[in-house]
């Protein structure tokens, strides 16, 4: 009791003499400095002449123009769709099968949370042995008769962009499975039991249970690995060699090349996508929110 006295004593002093926004302002400045001020240079860069530095769209006229713009911005989509879909049914799967007791669960646990130390151009290395000509899936597709000669997985534009999405699935499972771990056993039991108890079947307990207990596991997940998946490029950079363009790509590539206002397009224009996608789920999120309240 005392303690809670002096803590809440405390923190009224610090309200009192206005100490709080001094223990905070270093996160603030850290926040400004280094998120802040870099995407408001970038913007701003993207609308000048890198010559001149007079304001101007050419910069965007020429990014857009570029035969591989549309290519990089459908490529990144694609990516981030599949990417997204195959860790939200396989996160949720793998967090359900974690959720139960079985002989051999902590090992089953440490396996799916095996990849989330292994560095991301590792893994795209350890997909080259999984995806490449004389890789693993080759060699069990040719011992299965699915096929007579190996298949190049990357040669075909829909096969690598697959290809990435898996990579990228394979690297951030962990993450994914630990948010619905922890969503699912949030969820109290009696809530289950009563739905046994009035006949209700498995199916109906994901619908009417499940799911709706979800929606905020769901929601921090979506946009958490969206917002990742948007800016992949370490794994696109290995495991396709540059051939395929990704915006964070092209970014990175334009401005090794000393181009860096159309470097500061691609990032500005991925900025936006970010910005556009996450405050549609947000605004889809909330709408359904709403009319839930209303039912």
């Amino acid at each position: 009791m005392e303690k809670t006295v002096g803590k809440n004593g405390t923190s009224l002093w610090l309200k009192k003499h206005g100490l709080n926004t001094v223990l905070v302002a270093p996160l603030m400045i850290f926040v400004f400095s280094f998120t802040i001020v870099p995407i408001f240079q970038t913007i701003l860069l993207s609308f000048k002449d890198q010559i001149t530095s007079e304001w101007t769209l050419r910069n965007y006229a020429y990014v857009f123009g570029r035969s591989f713009f549309s290519e990089a911005v459908i490529n990144t989509l694609f990516v981030s769709a599949i990417g997204l879909l195959i860790q939200m049914v396989i996160g949720y799967l793998l967090a359900s099968m974690l959720r139960k007791n079985f002989v051999g669960k902590g090992l089953a646990r440490t396996l799916v949370m095996l990849p989330m130390g292994i560095p991301t151009m590792v893994s795209g290395v350890a997909m080259l042995y999984l995806f490449g000509m004389s890789g693993y899936l080759n060699e069990i597709l040719y011992r299965l008769n699915v096929t007579p000669i190996p298949i190049d997985w990357t040669a075909n534009r829909l096969r690598s962009l697959f290809v990435v999405a898996v990579a990228d699935s394979w690297k951030v499972m962990p993450m994914v499975v630990m948010l619905f771990l922890s969503g699912l056993e949030s969820i109290p039991l009696e809530l289950y039991e009563a739905a046994d108890v009035d006949g209700a079947g498995k199916f109906d307990c994901f619908r009417y249970i499940t799911i709706p207990q979800l929606k905020a596991t769901v929601t921090m997940t979506v946009l958490t690995r969206l917002v990742d998946l948007l800016r992949i490029f370490e794994l696109p950079k290995v495991l396709l060699g540059g051939t395929t363009p990704f915006l964070a790509t092209m970014s990175y590539e334009e401005y090794s090349y000393g181009n860096n206002a159309y470097s500061a397009v691609a990032s500005t224009v991925l900025l936006a996508l970010i910005l556009v996608i996450v405050m549609a789920y947000m605004f889809a999120f909330e709408r359904e929110k709403k009319g839930g309240r209303r039912r």
